[in-house]
Formats: C-alpha cells, structure tokens, sequence
C-alpha cells in the first residue's frame, strides 16, 4: 500500500468524521471505491471503533454500538446534548426515537408515505402515549415485563404518566424539555443533529422528514442488531398499534 493511497484514504475518513456522510455527488465517494482506499478506510474505521455504511447514492460513517441500539451511551449522550439530564430522561427518549424508527421501518407504503409526509409532534406523541398506556396495562398483570430486555418498564412508564401534558399551542411550550411534546422535540433534535431527518413547520406543528440517510441506517445497521429487532417488536405490541400508525401523519 503506498503513501497515495493512505493520504487518500486518510481525506475520505476525516470528512467522514466531519460530515458522517459523503453522497455521490462528491469526488471522494469515487475516491473510496479504489480498492486499495476502501481496505485502508474500513481498516481506520475497525481500528476507531467505527463501522462504514455502503449504500448505493452515499457511504456513511457511524459509532458502533456498545450495548444500545443507538450507537453511543448514556454518558456520550448527556456529555453532547444538554437535553439529556437523567437515565430515565435517556430511558424515555430511547423510547420516542424507536417508536418513530418503528413507524416508518414497517413496510414500503410507510417508508413512501411517512417521506412525503413526515410525522408531526402530536401524532408521535400520541403514539407514544397509546404505547405507554399499553405498557402499563400488561405491567398491570406482568409487573416482570421489560426484565428480559433490560428495560426498566415501570420506571418509563411513571415518569411519561407525569409529565406535562401539552395543549396545541407548541410555541409556547416548545422549549419545555419537561413537558411531553418538549421531549419530543428534544429527542427529533437528536436525529436532526444526525443529519438523519429534517424538521418542517419548526414554529407551528412541527414535522420530521426522515432522510433517506435513516433509511439506509435502518437498512445496512440497524437491521443486523438483535437489540434494535427487540425493541422494534416491544413498538408494536398489539394489533391496534397498525389501524393507529395509518392516521399517524395527520
């Protein structure tokens, strides 16, 4: 392998720290195909403990995961995102992320309909709250449920059931981080600050977009994680929850 290639290589990964993401449009996506570049790039990627994402149109770079299905801990995240006061504040935005990745990771009519149309703040609290109430239910008869996954049910359950409820007057509460469609903004912030969604109608009823970068992530990562699977089924627990997600970007 010669000095060329490793300067090249070394372009491609920096950006890819930088940016996460180079599409195709960009000369170093063609740059990392030279096969000599890709082995020394995934080579700098294993060796950081990172994991490149090919997909056709972009290479994407992300943290691989280390005992959460997303990839970064409590400690990273709270240490990034000053939303992110307590576990059960982390618990519950785990919760709101993965019920909207299990929305639009359904079928292709929902990955079509949820990209022309995104999910508003109010439809996934919504969501959120029927799941949450059915979790109570069955804590109600199965106060174990949640052990086997490592979830602390009883806890994310408690502390949605006393949070604020909002009115629909989201300018007003939007910056409450406290309050139900506060942690819902705080948690879309995350996937925004990804570069993984876009957030439309920022100061009337907000909307997230997914990107076709989550798309791929859910795709070419997620998919190959058991942890992510596990969660994904906890989503959709009964059959409700599918007549519910039709309405669900109204």
């Amino acid at each position: 392998m010669n000095a060329e290639s490793i300067k090249r290589a070394s372009a491609v990964y920096f950006t890819l720290l930088k940016d996460k993401v180079i599409d195709e449009n960009s000369e170093l996506f063609q740059t990392y195909f030279d096969p000599e570049v890709r082995q020394t790039v995934l080579l700098l990627a294993d060796e950081s403990g990172t994991y490149i994402i090919e997909a056709p149109k972009r290479i994407q770079l992300v943290v691989q995961p280390t005992g959460s299905v997303f990839a970064t801990n409590f400690t990273h995240l709270k240490e990034k995102h000053r939303q992110i006061e307590t576990k059960k504040h982390f618990h519950l935005i785990s919760v709101v992320i993965m019920s909207f990745l299990a929305t639009i990771d359904r079928n292709q009519a929902a990955k079509i309909r949820t990209k022309r149309e995104g999910i508003s703040y109010y439809a996934l609290e919504r969501q959120v709250n029927d799941l949450i109430i059915n979790w109570d239910s069955i804590l109600k008869g199965t106060p174990t449920f949640g052990e086997d996954e490592r979830i602390d049910m009883k806890e994310v359950v408690t502390t949605w059931k006393y949070m604020e409820v909002d009115t629909e007057d989201y300018g007003i509460k939007k910056g409450n981080r406290r309050t139900r469609i506060g942690l819902i903004a705080s948690s879309m912030r995350l996937l925004e600050t990804e570069g993984l969604i876009v957030i439309l109608d920022r100061d009337d009823i907000p909307k997230a977009i997914p990107k076709n970068e989550l798309f791929e992530r859910i795709e070419y990562l997620y998919h190959d994680y058991d942890r992510y699977e596990v969660f994904k089924k906890l989503m959709t627990t009964e059959a409700k929850e599918d007549e519910h997600a039709e309405n669900q970007s109204n």
